[in-house]
Parts: C-alpha cells; sequence; structure tokens
C-alpha cells in the first residue's frame, strides 16, 4: 500500500500492518488527535500495553527512539520520527459515557471506542478487548506534585506527523478523535501512509 489515506472526521479504520512496515500518521491540519491500537496479527489477545511500555522504556513521554509493548512484553513498534514529541498513554478512547459525563450539554457521540470496535468488528474483536490507545498528537500534561491531569489542545501544526515501524506483523486501528476537549473544540481528518519494508 502507498499513498496518503484520510481518515473522516470523528470515524476509524483498522487495518494489517506487516512487521517492517513503516506507519506515518498525519495531522493535516494540526490540532487533531488519532488513536491508535494495535494487536499481534497471529494472537489477537496479544495487545499495546501502556503499562508495559512506560515499564520497559522507563518514561511516559513516548517519542523518537521509543518503542510500544505489548502485554506479553514484546515490542510491538518503534517511534522512527515524530514532529511533535507529544502525545498520551495514559486515557482510555472516548466513549458515549465519556460524552455524558463530560459533554452534558452536547449530543453524545460513540466516540473513538465505537468508532474502534466498528473498525476491529472483522478482525473479531470485541468492545472489552480494545486496550488503553496510544493518543497520538494528544496533550495531557501531568502535574508533578498532585499527579493532576489535563486535556489541553494539541500542540501540534499542519503537516505534523508520527513515524511508527511495526516489528511484528499487527493489526492496527486508528481513529480521528471525536472528543472536543482533545481536539481543541474541532474535529478535523486524519491522514496515514503505509510505507513497505525496506528490502
Amino acid at each position: 500500500m502507498s499513498g496518503i489515506v484520510e481518515i473522516a472526521p470523528r470515524s476509524g479504520t483498522a487495518f494489517r500492518l506487516r512487521a517492517g512496515e513503516l506507519l506515518t500518521v498525519i495531522d493535516p491540519e494540526g490540532e487533531q488527535v488519532s488513536d491508535l491500537v494495535a494487536f499481534a496479527a497471529r494472537d489477537m489477545r496479544e495487545v499495546l500495553s501502556n503499562g508495559r511500555t512506560f515499564d520497559y522504556e522507563e518514561t511516559i513521554r513516548l517519542t523518537q527512539g521509543n518503542r510500544i509493548w505489548s502485554n506479553r512484553s514484546r515490542p510491538m513498534l518503534e517511534i522512527v520520527a515524530d514532529s511533535v514529541g507529544q502525545h498520551d498513554f495514559l486515557l482510555t478512547p472516548c466513549s458515549e459515557a465519556t460524552f455524558r459525563d463530560f459533554y452534558p450539554t452536547k449530543p453524545v457521540h460513540r466516540g473513538c471506542m465505537g468508532n474502534l470496535v466498528e473498525a476491529l468488528a472483522p478482525y473479531g474483536v470485541e468492545e472489552h478487548q480494545i486496550p488503553t490507545a496510544f493518543n497520538l498528537f494528544m496533550n495531557v500534561p501531568v502535574d508533578g506534585e498532585s499527579g493532576k491531569v489535563r486535556v489541553l489542545p494539541p500542540v501540534s501544526k499542519a503537516g505534523d506527523s508520527i513515524a511508527l515501524r511495526a516489528l511484528i506483523d499487527l493489526v492496527v486501528g486508528l481513529t480521528a478523535c471525536s472528543a472536543y476537549d482533545s481536539n481543541g473544540g474541532s474535529f478535523k481528518p486524519i491522514h496515514y501512509r503505509i510505507d513497505q519494508a525496506a528490502a
């Protein structure tokens, strides 16, 4: 696969990513989050894990040079380029419950969770199997004293991107996030591209 693919605002997709292939996720207009989840293609019970990743990488600030680990302590993805350097791996995908709780005056939306459920259904993934996402471009500062988290608009600008190389065969779910706070109150598309493994 080559060329840019667009994920429409407030929607999601899923696809296979083979070991060695490079996934580049692009914020074409700026200030838009993309939730990424990954499953081992050979056994979908193996999923990306924020806890394992924080443990092995010894940081919650993941960027170029860091790897994303699975719940079975295997590296799944390596970040090989990152023009933003600000992402979140703490917060779960937004859902209908998120909208009811945080946006009571706004229409309820199924959120990234609902979009991932639909996109991953052909691969046999059910809602309870979807882990905490690696939220690309999401700006979630953590207060050093209280530990309190905030969700602020992304710092990504138009054309910013992150590139991740698959270390094993994967099934990847990817969204254009649906939550107001995550995206500075507006909703925009996300672009992605898959480049083949080098010969």
